[in-house]
């Protein structure tokens, strides 16, 4: 986890098994693949996974609204999709829209994304 610590001494706590890339990032990434069920810790609070998150996967750290920007790195990768987002839920193509490429998936019925 590379996260600073606040000026009050106490640093955000989260699973080991999720990586924090920059501390103004709303999203995190899975360093192993986490079952749907299992209980993660996400800046202090205990949050049951509903689906199974991939390694190298995102996952939101907090609830995140239709529109909002994702960051990853300190960076926005795109914006969020399909609302609600809630803390713990998987951030990939079924909810999140690059900016900048456009998002191909291989669902049924389902091609490039137009850019707005």
């Amino acid at each position: 986890m590379h996260a600073e610590t606040p000026l009050n001494g106490t640093a955000p706590r989260f699973d080991a098994r999720l990586l924090l890339l920059a501390p103004e990032d709303n999203c995190l990434i899975a360093a192993a693949l986490l079952p749907a069920g299992e209980t993660v810790e996400i800046d202090g609070e205990r949050v049951t996974l509903a689906k199974t998150i991939g390694l190298g996967h995102k996952v939101a750290r907090r609830a995140l609204a239709k529109d909002e920007k994702v960051v990853r790195h300190g960076a926005s990768i795109g914006h969020v999709s399909a609302p609600p987002v809630r803390r713990g839920e998987h951030l990939h193509t079924h909810n999140l829209e690059s900016d900048y490429l456009p998002t191909y998936t291989h669902d049924v019925g389902h091609e490039f994304v137009p850019h707005k």
